[in-house]
Parts: structure tokens; C-alpha cells; sequence
């Protein structure tokens, strides 16, 4: 196809491939089977496994980008940083990138990821074409929504490598403009549904088209809509990667330009607000932090040390303050039922600031994991701290109830973090049994690691 790749990349992937197959074949039978990999966007601890992985390690470069046709090939442990360093040079962009630079295209798909285009463009899973995927019996299939693998095609998503691993996507692309002209527009929480709503039905607020939306709930009484929409020019851009920061400026001005760069890419530098944690948001520290350290990745390796090593958790014990609950969460929650989520949330768990971004299915059909409603319009309500343990609670307490209250309000949650559900809940909750009629297929011999394993014993 015409495209900007040349053989040298085709066969720079087959390559890749060939490597990978050949680390499968070099795990011995019986043992789990899973990627050699050291980073990761997932908030789920797992148990360490000292024996081969996956080599994926050339698995991470854009093979081809079709402006005319806006498709791209793109290898499955593509970061999407690298993704749009490819594809915005063509005016174009993936239909639906996640807010974190490190976070993979094959990870996206087989996992969840959201933005402010999700309104319209729905979740990254449903602009894929087709995908190779290396599955759990160590062959290289093609899985298209229709043919011989459109099983598989459809089960993938949300299944979080227990089917197998993508090494090449084709994805859609969309068109974006040079600039993101931003309204950061403040509601009322019981207009806030409403406004959505019409917003979904529209793609207007106000007279003026909207491409982009997301939203901050600071508290029930301070909720902020932003607007985005795309734009050939600007009076003035803003830079949110020096000591400016971005989340602030959503109560600090009503209007905003950024470049697309800087728009797709808003949240990575503080990591939402969950910067302020590391000192990372103080003047003089923010000073002395040098810039290309100021992203999301090196963030989580502050946690992932934290998580291994408990040095705040020690020295608050130190200071007799009490054990903190992590609460990392992102939830899907029907717009009707917005408003009555979040006065829940606030006042039972009571963590702010909480991100609000509206996804609505592009198609006509559910996913078989991950069952959205067709036609339907949820908020994604993201949430990512601590909250103290109280006296006679235990560590999940907090998680558990938030579970129980999701569900309660017709919504579900996405698997990327912790999970406390019982397995009868959760087979039933994420249609277990349409994966397990895949996973027999793919996977006869269980090389790979079960959905509930993975997710809630953190296997």
C-alpha cells in the first residue's frame, strides 16, 4: 500500500517476529508463558517469574503510515510517543490516544484506554482493521472481524495477554488540526449530565463544534467541562511542560490554545494531578526537576519502588500515621447516573480531584469482555491516590466498596489496577465464558495466564 515505510521496515518486523517465536520455542513446557518485558503502565503487582519471556524488544516501531488511506501498521509494543511522533506530521493522529506517553498500542487494545475523542471515536480496540497476534499455542494468526479468526478478534480486547500477544496492528486514523482551541466551561453537577449528553448528540456546545471532552470534578460543587476543537491557528499557545501546570489552568482561564502535540500529550507531565505526591508540583522543586524526568513513566518507577521497597509506608508508621489503601481506579458509569455516582464517591471515599471522560461504542455490537451498552453514553471516572486504612478496616476495604457501589449504579471497571472481586462476580461481570470458548482454541494448554488469575490474584 503507499504508505511512508519501505522494505527495510517490513523486513525489520519480520524479524522481530522471528525472534519472538524463537523465545517461545526456548520456554519450557509447562512453564508460564509471559513477555520479558520491565516496564509497564498496569497498577496490578505481580508475582516475579525469574525464567524466559516473550523477546518483544523489537517489537516497538511504526512499520507504515498510509496518509491517504489514514491507516498505520504498527507493531504491538508500539508506545503511542512514538506512535504519534509518526503520524502527526500527516495531520493525523490515532482515533483515540490514551494520556500517557508509554502506554502501547497492543496494550491499549488488549487492555482499555480512553480520551477526550472517545465521545465519538469510541475505545482504540474498535479502529482496528485487523492484527496479528501470537496466541498461547505459539501461532501466528491474522484475526480480522470477519473470517476465520474473527473469534478471536472480537474476545481480545480486554483480555489482557491471557489470549496471546499482538505484534502488528492496523489501526484508522483521524484528522487533527495543527492547534486545539480549549473552553474550559464550569457546571453544575446536576447540569453536568445534560451538557454531556448533548454534547454526545450534537458534537456542539454553545454554537461551536466540539471534537474533544473531558472534564475535573474538584469537588460537587466545582465540575469543569473542557471543549476542545480543532483549529488551523492561535492567538497564543500555553506550555504545560515548565512550571506551568495544566490541571490548575482548568480553574484559572476560561479559554486555551495548545499545540496538537501538547493537547494529545496535557496530562502526561504531571501525570494528571498525581505529580504533587513526589514533591514534583512545588516551585523550587519543579525548578530543579529537570524536564525530560517531568512524565508520567517516571512516576510510576517512583511508585513501582514504593511498592517494593515501602519507604513512606515505613516512615509514616515511624510517624504514627496510619496504613494508606491505594485506590487507582477507572470506572465507566451511565451519564443518567452521574451525578448520583459522584456525590456517592465524595462522600464515601472522598479522594479529589476525579477526571470525567464521556466514550460512547462507535458500533452496533458489545465487546464480549468488556460489555458497554450499544448506543449508550457512560463517563469514565478516574481516580488515583491513597486513603488512610481506618481502625479496624483492612487494605481492599475501600476497593471492595467501590466495586460493590459500580455495579450498584449499572456501571463496570476496567482491570488495568487492582481488583478484589469474588469469581463467580467476576466471571459473570466480564463474560468469562465467551473467553473461555476462545481461550480453548487459542490457548488448549493454558500456556497463559487466566483472565481471573491475572487480575484479581495478580498472577
Amino acid at each position: 500500500m503507499p504508505s511512508t515505510s519501505d522494505v527495510a521496515a517490513v523486513v525489520a518486523h519480520d524479524q522481530a517476529v522471528g525472534r519472538l517465536r524463537e523465545s517461545y520455542g526456548r520456554i519450557p513446557y509447562g512453564e508460564p508463558v509471559r513477555l520479558a518485558k520491565r516496564s509497564s503502565n498496569l497498577f496490578r503487582p505481580r508475582a516475579e517469574i525469574d525464567r524466559p519471556g516473550l523477546d518483544v524488544s523489537k517489537l516497538t516501531g511504526v512499520i507504515a503510515v498510509d496518509p491517504a488511506g489514514r491507516t498505520a501498521d504498527v507493531q504491538g509494543m508500539c508506545t503511542y510517543e512514538d506512535l504519534v511522533a509518526a503520524t502527526l506530521p500527516h495531520g493525523l493522529t490515532p482515533m483515540v490516544v490514551p494520556q500517557l506517553k508509554t502506554i502501547t498500542l497492543g496494550g491499549a487494545v488488549t487492555g482499555l484506554g480512553i480520551e477526550s475523542s472517545s465521545f465519538r471515536a469510541g475505545l482504540p480496540h474498535e479502529s482496528v482493521l485487523e492484527l496479528d497476534i501470537l496466541t498461547g499455542a505459539g501461532e501466528l494468526v491474522t484475526a480480522r472481524p470477519e473470517g476465520e479468526h474473527a473469534d478471536l478478534f472480537r474476545v481480545f480486547p480486554n483480555s489482557y495477554g491471557t489470549l496471546g500477544y499482538a505484534t502488528r496492528l492496523r489501526i484508522e486514523l483521524d484528522r487533527i488540526s495543527p492547534y486545539v482551541a480549549l473552553r474550559h466551561v464550569r457546571v453544575g453537577l446536576d447540569e453536568l449530565a445534560p451538557a454531556i449528553a448533548s454534547i454526545v448528540a450534537d458534537g456542539m456546545y454553545d454554537g461551536e463544534p466540539v471534537h474533544f471532552v473531558d472534564g475535573v470534578a474538584f469537588s460537587p460543587s466545582e465540575v469543569y467541562l473542557t471543549l476542545g476543537r480543532n483549529s488551523d491557528a492561535a492567538v497564543r499557545t500555553s506550555d504545560y511542560t515548565g512550571q506551568q501546570i495544566y490541571y490548575r489552568s482548568i480553574r484559572q482561564r476560561q479559554t486555551d490554545f495548545l499545540t496538537a502535540y501538547d493537547y494529545l500529550w496535557r496530562w502526561d507531565t504531571d501525570w494528571f494531578w498525581c505529580s504533587a505526591a513526589f514533591g514534583a508540583q512545588k516551585p523550587v522543586v519543579r525548578r530543579l526537576w529537570p524536564k525530560r524526568w517531568r512524565r508520567s513513566d517516571v512516576f510510576h518507577k517512583i511508585v513501582g519502588f514504593e511498592n517494593r521497597h515501602h519507604v513512606a509506608a515505613r516512615l509514616n508508621k515511624r510517624r504514627g500515621r496510619p496504613d494508606r489503601e491505594r485506590v487507582v481506579q477507572d470506572v465507566e458509569i451511565p451519564v443518567e447516573r452521574l451525578a448520583e455516582f459522584l456525590r456517592w464517591f465524595d462522600a464515601e471515599v472522598g479522594m479529589r480531584p476525579v477526571w470525567l471522560c464521556p466514550l460512547r461504542l462507535r458500533g452496533e455490537t458489545a465487546w464480549p469482555l468488556y460489555p458497554l451498552r450499544p448506543g449508550a453514553t457512560y463517563v469514565n471516572v478516574g481516580f488515583w491516590g491513597t486513603v488512610p486504612i481506618a481502625p479496624g478496616a483492612a487494605d481492599g476495604d475501600v476497593n471492595r466498596r467501590i466495586e460493590a457501589a459500580v455495579t450498584e449504579f449499572g456501571g463496570h471497571k476496567s482491570l488495568y489496577s487492582d481488583a478484589y472481586y469474588d469469581r463467580d462476580t467476576f466471571d459473570r461481570l466480564y463474560n468469562v465464558p465467551a473467553w473461555d470458548e476462545v481461550k480453548k482454541r487459542y490457548d488448549p494448554d493454558a500456556r497463559l495466564t487466566g483472565l481471573y488469575e491475572k487480575a484479581v490474584t495478580r498472577r
